[in-house]
């Protein structure tokens, strides 16, 4: 997997989160697994328009990029829980509706993987921390990550032609 460095600035997002092992009941990459079921109450909640974030609500427009975050938790190795949250960055939070939490990212430096067809559902995880990481001259700058999902992701049932960008947050190693 090739990785290009950028710098992003602070980011603020709005979206819903869950904690836990999201592959317990429902394993791999589908629609019932804790992941698949939050994306729906996400996208539920986002088709209410009474639901006014900044004076807009995002829709389908090739414009809309959405993100999935994975939060390591201290106890995420032994138990295989982490927290995810879905949304979408907000230029003002003012308005958020209390349905809607609030993560704001740091600016960071990040390493960017994109993802394709299969390797959406591979086990990229592995790949990027156990072959990539040790030899890039770079460490984890903090214990998350995320998937920008924008137009060139096509959905669950279209996997072999959507693309995404996988998102972590890295500095370099001086031990490297």
């Amino acid at each position: 997997m090739e990785a290009k460095i950028v710098q992003r600035e602070r980011m603020t997002l709005v979206g819903l989160s869950f904690f836990g092992d999201p592959f317990k009941e429902k394993g791999g990459w589908n629609e019932e697994n804790e992941i698949g079921r939050l994306w729906s109450r996400f996208m539920t909640y986002l088709g209410d328009r009474r639901l006014q974030l900044s004076g807009e609500v995002p829709g389908s427009s090739d414009r809309t990029v959405f993100y999935e975050v994975h939060i390591i938790h201290p106890e995420t190795d032994s138990t295989g829980e982490y927290e995810i949250f879905t949304g979408f960055e907000a230029r003002d939070v003012t308005f958020t509706p209390p349905e809607f939490l609030i993560k704001v990212l740091p600016a960071s430096s990040y390493a960017v993987f994109t993802l394709s067809g299969e390797q959406i559902t591979s086990d990229w995880y592995q790949i990027i921390y156990r072959s990539w990481m040790p030899g890039s001259g770079y460490r984890e700058a903090y214990r998350y990550s995320f998937q920008m999902y924008d137009q060139r992701f096509k959905g669950t049932k279209r996997l072999d032609e959507s693309e995404l960008d996988l998102y972590i947050p890295v500095t370099a190693d001086a031990n490297a």
